[in-house]
């Protein structure tokens, strides 16, 4: 492909993805999401609480928490990990009592929030049941508590148990930090794993591989930079206390929230607008190049 078929195309795929996610109100899809996720994250975490405390590991909500905000303008993670805290001071060990299934229920509708907006920017309708529809958001919410669980032990006991070890076997050093290296390359690629999971089991339709990586890609790269440049204008310019008083930090992090649900939205635009662009060249190109059937 020549540079300027290559501008062509950019420019195409860029065009269609933000046009579509303007008529279909992508604006307002991610408000949506923004909120419904706030509102999940507190059951999770409760949920969370009460599968770790199931299990005997007391603190690990706690260090849960900080971890899972670990990645947000201090200025907006602050307040809300304030919060969770003061919740989560009532240590929890009734896994199976009503107060930790409906946690378990409402974190599911934020998984909910994802599917919706994904379907929108892939253009599908849902044909599946409601039933397994909900039983795959109750799924995933397990499985993303266990993963953090298994996170809370990466990070914060693994090294612990190293500094043991070497307490006793000094030579070991070496070694153990190629381990703490891919301990860390581990925690971190479980958002690349989580954002591709996402995009592949939520939405209605089948995408391979080549069909969801550049849309995760981008949010990941947008993520970073919205991140960094939200920071720098809370820690610069911004003043929600005069605005919002006593709910300043909520709204910050609703605010933050809102933003990391347009990039997300617009990761799957993206990767609908460039899976519709590579059919139209497969066309284009099956006309100006027939097979031999059709000559024939």
């Amino acid at each position: 492909m020549s540079l300027r078929q290559t501008f062509v195309v950019t420019y195409a795929v860029l065009k269609d993805a933000i046009g579509h996610f303007t008529r279909d109100d992508g604006f307002a899809m991610a408000s949506h999401v923004a909120l419904s996720g706030l509102l999940a994250i507190f059951p999770l975490l409760i949920f969370i609480a009460s599968l770790a405390g199931f299990f005997g590991f007391n603190d690990a909500a706690d260090t849960a928490s900080d971890l899972l905000f670990d990645a947000w303008p201090e200025s907006v993670a602050a307040p809300v990990v304030r919060e969770i805290h003061n919740v989560l001071t009532v240590r929890r060990g009734d896994l199976l009592t009503f107060g930790a299934v409906a946690a378990l229920w409402f974190s599911s509708n934020g998984v909910e929030a994802l599917r919706t907006a994904l379907n929108r920017a892939y253009r599908q309708q849902e044909p599946r049941s409601i039933i397994f529809l909900r039983l795959q958001s109750l799924g995933l919410v397990l499985l993303g508590a266990a993963i953090l669980l298994t996170y809370t032990f990466l990070v914060v006991l693994a090294p612990l148990a190293i500094e043991t070890l070497k307490s006793y076997v000094p030579k070991v050093e070496p070694f153990l930090l190629s381990i703490n290296v891919a301990r860390y390359t581990l925690a971190g690629s479980l958002l690349v794993i989580g954002l591709f999971i996402t995009h592949w089991l939520l939405p209605a339709g089948r995408r391979s591989f080549q069909d969801l990586w550049p849309g995760v890609l981008a949010t990941l790269i947008m993520w970073i930079i919205a991140g960094s440049a939200f920071g720098a204008y809370l820690a610069s310019f911004a003043n929600y206390v005069s605005t919002y008083g006593g709910l300043a930090g909520i709204m910050t992090a609703l605010i933050f929230l809102y933003i990391c649900a347009l990039v997300f939205i617009l990761g799957g635009e993206l990767n609908a607008a460039i899976s519709r662009q590579r059919r139209y060249w497969e066309r284009q190109k099956n006309r100006q190049d027939p097979s031999p059937a059709i000559q024939a």
